[in-house]
């Protein structure tokens, strides 16, 4: 089984990227909310959340393919940590639990990539992202410990992530 390694680096975004970075943060989160409200409670699956919406999701927000399979996905795995589950309990008996509550409404703070819309450049230490606008090259700040681990890898996967402080 392979190790997943979790590294958070700072982007270093011009103006207009960042204006391109909350506008895609936006429609991701907007598309995570259409998806939410148009299918059933009840689906958790994301190929059939993809099936019921993506088109819709493509045409509306213009959102990139992948983007908006990511965005189904992100509702479906939302919803399968919300169902309730039913565990043993001491003794043997069987109770049902909730794992939490399913969010009513996705904020506008991270959007999910992977390989096809992601790529690190290891040359000039910068990210390949998909946005609205298309592909954007953005260079990270990143400290020695982060240098290290990325050295010679290929992250296959990111979640772009809006801090408080911006």
């Amino acid at each position: 089984m392979e190790q997943v390694l979790t590294l958070v680096c700072k982007l270093q975004p011009t103006p207009q990227q960042v204006v391109q970075i909350e506008a895609t943060l936006k429609a991701f989160a907007d598309a995570c909310n259409y998806a939410n409200e148009q299918v059933q409670p009840q689906i958790t699956s994301k190929t059939t959340i993809q099936n019921m919406v993506y088109q819709d999701l493509r045409s509306l927000f213009g959102l990139s393919a992948n983007l908006a399979v990511r965005a189904c996905a992100r509702v479906g795995a939302n919803r399968k940590t919300a169902k309730v589950t039913t565990g043993r309990i001491p003794g043997g008996a069987f109770r049902a639990k909730q794992k939490s509550k399913p969010v009513k409404f996705f904020k506008p703070t991270s959007a999910d990539y992977d390989a096809r819309i992601f790529a690190f450049r290891e040359k000039n230490w910068s990210v390949s992202l998909t946005l609205l606008e298309g592909r954007e090259h953005i260079k990270i700040d990143a400290g020695n410990y982060q240098r290290g681990k990325l050295k010679g890898r290929k992250p296959t996967s990111a979640q772009l992530c809006k801090h408080r402080d911006g």
